[in-house]
């Protein structure tokens, strides 16, 4: 598998996670409040969204990719570490899992409990909250499109899968229409956390100036080695969750 696959795979995988959020988000105040003021809002978070790849996209191009990849790697690898890290323990029952059928009730019922916004045309908190929400659910994508993209020189791919990912999404959420339940989100948070982590140390590690044997394959090395890694730290959290349940039990 070559790394053009990995890195859309990984973009895909992202978006789809984010995508999945933010339409939990959509539909919990569409459905109560109306679709009219909710889709302006995913409207215009859209928009701010491409203005902010189509600014930062080609902006990174003219940074030396020695620097790009030095800087892009260590963002990635902290941010991959934080998704990680809540997969890890949400796998080892350490952390609830994410329930979207429990998120959309709760949004639902705070759409229903804001004040109406009477005789005006545009219901303002619909808005608010469904612009919110696809903006700072985006921004994530965002930020992994543009990483990715420059990085590799593919920033047309990257954009490509994330479109792809929230079409699907979408598609989908207008056919059940609820929330995407049944979607393995949590398991798509711990290949996301795995595979940000992984480029971001491989990226990191070629901008310090090492020299990957094999080159861009070795990145199926480092994601082999960080999905090792972490299933064996799930495999211990969960032990460790075992042993304290058991004394407290002999308590």
């Amino acid at each position: 598998m070559s790394s053009t696959i990995i890195l859309f795979l990984a973009v895909f995988a992202a978006s789809a996670v984010e995508a999945v959020e933010a339409l939990t988000i959509v539909l919990a105040v569409g459905v109560v409040r109306g679709w009219r003021s909710t889709l302006i809002g995913v409207g215009a978070a859209s928009l701010v969204l491409a203005a902010v790849v189509a600014a930062l996209g080609p902006a990174l191009t003219h940074v030396p990719i020695s620097s790009l990849r030095l800087v892009v790697g260590a963002l990635l690898l902290a941010f991959g570490l934080q998704w990680l890290r809540k997969a890890i323990l949400r796998a080892s029952g350490f952390m609830a899992q994410r329930d979207e059928a429990i998120a959309f009730e709760r949004e639902r019922a705070e759409a229903g409990a804001a004040a109406s916004h009477g005789a005006s045309s545009m219901d303002w908190y619909s808005f608010t909250v469904a612009f919110k929400g696809v903006l700072l659910e985006g921004l994530e994508v965002a930020f992994i499109v543009v990483t990715f993209g420059s990085t590799q020189g593919h920033l047309g791919l990257a954009i490509a899968a994330a479109v792809a990912a929230a079409v699907l999404v979408v598609v989908v959420g207008v056919i059940v229409r609820g929330p995407l339940a049944r979607v393995p989100e949590n398991a798509l948070k711990y290949a996301v956390g795995v595979l940000l982590t992984s480029f971001g140390t491989f990226w990191g590690a070629e901008g310090a100036g090492v020299d990957w044997p094999g080159g861009d394959v070795a990145i199926l090395g480092v994601i082999g080695f960080v999905l090792a890694s972490a299933f064996a730290l799930t495999w211990l959290l969960r032990r460790r969750r075992v042993e304290m349940r058991l004394s407290v039990e002999q308590a």
